[in-house]
């Protein structure tokens, strides 16, 4: 497993290594932790739907009107995804086109490899220039989403009293303590599911918690094969040298997809009464390809 240093990443937090998956799995992969997903683990998520009862961690999103010209509203609330009616009555089916923007704060969705770069490198290693170009992404795209992601989910809630302190670093310590607490421990190939009980608004004023270096590398041990959280990355960083632990080496590095703005207060409630933490988790997002993510549905089914 390589643990090579990049020197895209500056700051003191550069004299140690940086966790690595380039060369892992081959010059080629696309997958990156997903590669971590087996038959093994996919049956280990579905022991774990029992019941049935099932939980979306999406954010809900109401479209946007697509209007323009002199009589647009010049204020109105953002959205991730804006709407044009394309025919509205007299038919016996109507129809629309949504223009949708991917990596928007408020919408739920799924980070793909080619989304950051380091040292002009997209993971594992490939020229920037050959991987993404004006046309589309042609390696670390949506593509590797096509067949979806199904495997055991595990959510650590910390914030099961009350939200986590502003400016708060994410560590190892935090998440050993909530398996402990919880009774459940993350086993490789799994997905990490991170409750922070904070809404994704960046204010200056109120400094956001966040997942640290520290907590990536526990990430990288355990073998989480994908991270979904109601928070990431911390805004202002927490600390300069690594900005953002998530998207800056965890993403880019270790190949690890992301699920940015996911709501998971309903899934913390549902975890709390039946005092289950893992369950079976699906991500299927629509099977589109050359993209840097897509928004997603997923669903912790119980």
């Amino acid at each position: 497993m390589s643990t090579q240093p990049k020197s895209g990443i500056t700051g003191t937090a550069n004299t140690a290594e940086m966790p690595s998956n380039w060369g892992r799995w081959g010059a080629d992969d696309e997958l990156g932790t997903l590669n971590l997903i087996t038959e093994e683990t996919r049956v280990r998520g579905a022991a774990e739907a029992r019941t049935g009862r099932a939980v979306s961690l999406a954010q809900p999103i109401q479209p946007a009107p697509l209007v323009s010209g002199p009589f647009a509203p010049t204020t109105r609330d953002a959205s991730p995804v804006q709407q044009l009616m394309q025919y509205t009555g007299g038919a016996p089916a109507t129809a629309d086109v949504m223009l949708v923007t991917n990596h928007h704060v408020l919408s739920t969705h799924l980070d793909a490899l080619g989304h950051q770069i380091v040292d002009g490198q997209v993971y594992p290693g490939r020229p920037l220039a050959e991987s993404v170009t004006p046309a589309g992404v042609r390696h670390g795209s949506t593509a590797a989403f096509a067949a979806g992601i199904v495997t055991r989910g595990v959510l650590l809630d910390l914030a099961f009293d009350g939200s986590l302190p502003e400016g708060h670093p994410i560590t190892s310590e935090d998440f050993e303590a909530a398996e402990a607490r919880q009774g459940v421990r993350l086993e490789s190939g799994d997905a990490l599911v991170v409750r922070c009980g904070w809404v994704y608004t960046i204010d200056p004023e109120r400094p956001m918690p966040g997942i640290s270096l520290d907590a990536v590398r526990w990430m990288h041990r355990r073998g989480v094969s994908l991270y979904a959280g109601d928070l990431g990355d911390a805004h202002p960083p927490l600390d300069p040298a690594v900005p953002g632990p998530l998207h800056r080496v965890a993403l880019p590095l270790l190949g690890m997809p992301l699920i940015d703005v996911a709501e998971l207060e309903e899934l913390a409630a549902v975890c709390a009464e039946l005092n289950r933490y893992a369950f079976l988790l699906t991500v299927a997002p629509p099977r589109i390809h050359g993209m840097t993510g897509v928004p997603v549905n997923p669903l912790a089914i119980f």
